[in-house]
């Protein structure tokens, strides 16, 4: 970003549409540049703060409302304040919910401002943790309790994994078990960014995480739903400054983004209204720059590391999505959710077919964990070859050896489900964690036959596989 000029620079506005405002500056050498915060008032006296988003020939700058602009003037004065938008340092975010400039709106009073703002946009990524040639990474395994992401799909420290899945899947619902999971038993650093929240979504999430003890250890920053498209493409880079600042500390973050489709979406109703030209498939022509930027950012450092879990909305169910497809090549895990699963009750709704993970390496899980894991898979995948025969001639028309191996699948499946801790009102059962070993054990003993005796319905919603037993 280049250098701000000091000097005061005063503007006038000559446009106002919807967000995007059009700025004049008279009389100045330069004019300010991307990323800049101006601000202006309302006829009534309120604050607008803008972020510059574009600039223009004729001295003029376009930019992006981040508050609304109702009883915005023609030809009212703007101010440049020299700088971009910045957010506190992480120690004084723990316990609160910001907003994308870093204030509080949970109205328990104003942050402490002894320490120095952070500016959300930084000109290049330090840091970086350097693997030598011929040197072996260092893997550590976070265990989530959920049976389901443990076996198939698990977390490394410092690894991206996306939730992905259409409308009323359970994303939401997942992230925040793993919330709950990973931060109580683990004590670990925590921010938490809703991008395009629903303001329900974001007031049960605080409220939740309130009654669960483990909002003390989380920073939570929001851009709900209703705010400007400015605000919601920009939150994400006040979650991930909050999370670097955190990290420079030689924390280790865990960092929540609920939803990163809602920041791309964002993006292409920004490119409309400055009247760029969109891509063949509606989307803007910056979105995979746009989507990279943000990734780029969340990396390991030799201090400490940030994991991200990212929710996307997949439109329409449809996964050749471009905005869907430009998130999936940062990703390390790929969980997708189904709808099928979800006719069927079987919670949490992961199609394991579909889903995918870079780590499940003998050298990184252990070999028992691989050998468990291949022959889980194979049963899935023969189970879905199978299905297509059964919808034509009947299960009884199966072959004994075929018949089996539906039977275990439909025990896996059932077995892989569970019971969340934060959906204990809606469901009445008890939340379970469990551990590793015994997800392990348990398909272990379903996969070679040693329960084909126990019935599907014994296995599900539990936690170990003793009770089934």
């Amino acid at each position: 970003m280049p250098k701000a000029d000091k000097k005061i620079k005063i503007g006038k506005i000559i446009a106002v549409k919807g967000p995007v405002v059009e700025v004049f500056f008279q009389g100045v050498e330069v004019i300010p540049s991307i990323h800049e915060i101006l601000r202006a008032k309302t006829v009534d006296g309120h604050d607008v703060r803008m972020e510059v988003i574009e600039q223009m020939g004729n001295m003029r700058v376009k930019c992006v409302c981040l508050s609304l602009n109702m009883g915005l003037r023609r030809n009212s004065d703007v101010e440049a304040l020299n700088s971009v938008i910045t957010v506190p340092d992480s120690a004084d975010c723990c316990g609160r919910l910001l907003n994308v400039f870093g204030e509080p709106i949970d109205k328990l009073g104003d942050l402490p401002e002894t320490r120095k703002r952070i500016p959300i946009r930084r000109s290049g990524v330090k840091g970086l943790k350097k693997v030598l040639l011929g040197e072996k990474r260092e893997y550590r395994i976070i265990e989530t309790g959920i049976k389901m992401l443990d076996l198939l799909f698990p977390f490394v420290d410092g690894s991206k994994t996306g939730i992905l899945g259409g409308a009323a899947l359970g994303k939401s619902i997942l992230t925040l078990e793993i919330i709950h999971n990973v931060v109580k038993r683990r004590g670990a650093s925590c921010v938490f960014t809703g991008a395009g929240e629903r303001i329900r979504e974001g007031n049960e999430l605080y409220f939740e995480m309130k009654e669960t003890g483990v909002l003390e250890k989380i920073a939570l920053i929001f851009g709900q739903m209703n705010e400007s498209p400015g605000v919601r493409h920009e939150v994400v880079f006040s979650g991930v400054t909050i999370a670097e600042s955190m990290q420079e500390k030689g924390e280790d973050v865990i960092f929540f983004l609920d939803n990163v489709f809602r920041f791309t979406q964002a993006g292409a109703e920004l490119s409309a209204l400055m009247g760029k030209i969109p891509s063949e498939t509606g989307y803007q022509p910056t979105l995979v720059s746009e989507v990279s930027e943000f990734h780029e950012r969340i990396r390991s450092s030799e201090a400490a590391s940030i994991t991200a879990v990212e929710a996307v909305y997949v439109p329409a169910d449809d996964l050749t999505d471009p905005a869907v497809v430009a998130i999936f090549s940062h990703l390390d895990s790929i969980i997708v959710l189904s709808r099928e699963y979800v006719q069927k009750g079987l919670y949490p709704a992961i199609d394991p077919m579909f889903s995918s993970s870079a780590y499940l390496d003998p050298e990184i899980v252990g070999q028992k964990h691989f050998n468990v894991t291949n022959e889980v898979k194979k049963i899935f995948q023969k189970f879905v070859e199978l299905q297509k025969l059964i919808a034509v001639i009947g299960m009884d028309e199966l072959s004994r050896q075929e018949r089996i191996l539906c039977e275990r699948a439909m025990n896996l499946q059932n077995f892989l489900t569970q019971p969340f801790f934060v959906a204990e009102k809606y469901t009445n059962r008890p939340g379970k964690f469990v551990e590793l070993e015994e997800t392990l054990n348990g398909c272990e003993r379903i996969v070679t036959g040693r329960l084909d005796k126990v019935s599907a319905e014994k296995l599900y919603m539990i936690g170990s596989i003793d009770e089934a037993l």
